[in-house]
């Protein structure tokens, strides 16, 4: 079991800032090239942070065709796919649905609906680490991406590009690190956990 604290919104606010990836460690897949580079670091994964971002709505009624960002990450970079790009989302398709590589993020539920919806795409071995969490630290709610990153990074993630316009024909760039830093975030949280988790097992 993780003993650990859900902390407060101003507990959070004191800790130093997510060291995430630099934009030297991000790749844009919307060429060939960039495809090309993503998918000899992808398929051979064993473990990859996975995240979306979709357009926000603001007016009643509407609805969203997201997801319009699709993020992984390794280890040491971050591969973003715009939905625009056909051949990078039939890549991230592939990945999402095998069952040989562990993808972690988290809220997953709404990212299987979304690809249910739009890709008909049935995603294989996901593991929510919002609901790990809570259940190793025996909590009563998921945690969330936030949370989670101050519980065991002791690093504060920021959350300020989260409703920016991701349908945009060109991303910025600190929509690219945003993005790009959720999917890391994600990935290094769970290599927290399993860090964690063996050496409870070597200590029994």
């Amino acid at each position: 079991m993780i003993k650990l604290l859900r902390p407060t919104k101003a507990e959070i606010n004191e800790l130093p800032p997510f060291e995430g990836l630099p934009l030297s460690s991000i790749t844009l897949v919307d060429n060939e090239a960039a495809l090309k580079l993503a998918r000899k670091a992808l398929v051979k994964a064993d473990c990859l942070g996975f995240d979306t971002e979709s357009k926000p709505t603001f007016r009643p009624g509407e609805r969203s065709d997201g997801p319009h960002l699709i993020q992984l990450a390794t280890a040491n970079r971050a591969f973003l796919f715009p939905a625009s790009y056909p051949a990078g989302v039939e890549l991230v398709l592939e990945i999402l649905q095998s069952p040989l590589v562990k993808k972690v993020g988290f809220g997953l539920s709404g990212d299987r609906t979304l690809f249910r919806k739009k890709y008909r795409a049935n995603l294989s071995h996901l593991v929510d680490l919002s609901v790990t969490l809570k259940t190793a630290a025996k909590l009563k709610q998921p945690i969330g991406a936030q949370a989670s990153v101050a519980m065991l990074l002791g690093q504060r993630l920021s959350k300020k590009g989260q409703t920016s316009n991701w349908g945009a024909p060109v991303l910025k760039e600190y929509q690219l690190q945003y993005a790009a830093n959720d999917a890391y975030a994600a990935y290094c949280v769970n290599q927290v956990m399993e860090q964690r988790a063996a050496q409870v097992q070597q200590g029994n």
